[in-house]
């Protein structure tokens, strides 16, 4: 727990929030969420995972290459990267927050040595209220790529970082039942411990920007569910979606400890 008790929360925003289902980023949706980061930093002390990297990417280049479609998109995240920082600094420096860049690949968290440099690093930077962005550092890792849009990585961030609440923003109201999207009528499940039950509800799909879709999500659940963490799956496209679902007055799925 970090200084006064604030509680900790490790915000995961995919793709498809960052540009709001367009192909560019959205600095309307950065605006939002620093505005509510603002809102609650006196309670609690945010990390982020965000994806986007290759998505502003594609907003400046269109590169040629003989090469494989995986080396293509690590030269757009390695692209990418600054720009997304840029824009997050950008952001967020006009509501008074200070954002640092910390790029991790799945073998960091394998080293014991690395994973309690991680941990220092990132608690020292809270400590002097800095806002850690995570990414993956695409251009040596092919995991996020083949994993799905961060929801792993933010997942053992989380555990790595003892948070007390994971964020998984993405394109849905949560996850819903299989009878409902089988139906058109889209019923949010609001709460449940039983990862099993919501593996056996979700239709595996493929959202537009990212790679995730929500068997990912509930993946990265079920990981945290293991350290003892509750994660929120809430919808990142609409505005004021943490402080809504804080308040319990939005639709999303909640998935407790045992």
């Amino acid at each position: 727990m970090g200084k006064l008790d604030k509680k900790r929360i490790l915000l995961k925003i995919g793709s498809n929030v960052l540009t709001k289902e367009t192909n560019q980023i959205s600095r309307g949706k950065l605006e939002d969420i620093a505005r509510q980061i603002a809102l609650l930093k006196d309670k609690y002390e945010f990390v982020i995972v965000s994806s986007g990297a290759i998505a502003v990417a594609k907003q400046f280049v269109d590169l040629e290459s003989n090469g494989k479609p995986i080396n293509v998109k690590q030269a757009l995240a390695s692209i990418g990267q600054p720009h997304l920082m840029r824009i997050f600094h950008e952001n967020f420096w006009e509501l008074g927050l200070l954002t640092s860049q910390c790029l991790l690949s799945y073998s960091d968290f394998k080293k014991e040595e690395s994973r309690t440099n991680i941990k220092d690093t990132i608690n020292v930077l809270i400590e002097n209220n800095y806002i850690p962005i995570i990414n993956e550092n695409d251009t040596v890792a092919t995991d996020e790529i083949k994993f799905g849009d961060n929801d792993r990585l933010s997942a053992l961030a989380a555990v790595l970082l003892d948070v007390d609440l994971l964020l998984i923003a993405t394109n849905t109201n949560g996850v819903y039942t299989k009878e409902s999207i089988d139906s058109n009528s889209l019923e949010t499940i609001k709460e449940t411990s039983n990862v099993e039950t919501l593996k056996n509800q979700i239709q595996s799909s493929i959202s537009l920007h990212g790679t995730g879709g929500m068997v990912t999500k509930i993946a990265a659940a079920e990981i945290a569910q293991k350290a003892e963490i509750e994660t929120w799956i809430l919808n990142g496209l609409t505005d004021n979606f943490m402080v809504e679902a804080l308040e319990n007055k939005s639709k999303f799925t909640k998935i407790t400890t045992k």
